[in-house]
This record gives C-alpha cells, sequence and structure tokens, in this order.
C-alpha cells in the first residue's frame, strides 16, 4: 500500500483528496514527483509519455475502503496525480 486518499471536494473533472502516505510510498515517490512537476506545452506528448510510462508499467491500483466499488488501475481506469498531501483523481 502506497498510501490513502481522503476526498474532500471537486474541481471538475478532478476530485481532490488529502494523501497519506503509507509503507510504500518511498518506492514510488519519484514517479509521483516527476508527474507532478510536468508543466507546459507538450505538443507531441512524448515528454508527458516519458514520465507516466514507468508509473503506468507498475499497475497500481486505487482499492475503495468500503470494498463496494471496483478497484481501478491507475493510468489505466483514472487518472491520479499526488503531489505532497494533495491528490486529485480523475476516473
Amino acid at each position: 500500500m502506497i498510501g490513502e486518499l481522503s476526498e474532500y471536494g471537486c474541481d471538475q473533472p478532478f476530485f481532490l483528496a488529502r494523501f497519506s502516505a503509507g509503507p510504500g510510498w518511498e518506492s514510488v515517490r519519484a514517479l509521483f514527483e516527476a508527474s507532478a512537476a510536468l508543466r507546459g506545452p507538450d505538443p507531441d506528448g512524448s515528454r508527458t509519455a516519458a514520465v507516466l510510462k514507468p508509473l503506468q508499467d507498475l499497475k497500481l491500483r486505487l482499492v475503495p475502503v468500503d470494498s463496494q466499488q471496483p478497484s481501478l488501475q491507475v493510468l489505466k481506469n483514472c487518472m491520479l496525480r499526488i503531489d505532497g498531501a494533495e491528490a486529485r483523481l480523475r476516473y
């Protein structure tokens, strides 16, 4: 488990959440930090793809605590950006 998300609001099309790091966070921290640092134009998408591909290859999943919703694969079924203690989720 890399951490927990606690939803607190919405900024369409994203859900806003607080992020609490878990025991697996340090192993993926650099990948999420690189993703959060993406800014500016990327006309052909190559810069974005180079940053997101290693994160996508991990096949991380969001698993709801209540178990009533299916899990979502990060960067396949949803977009997740973690920047420090803040997260943005779109699915």
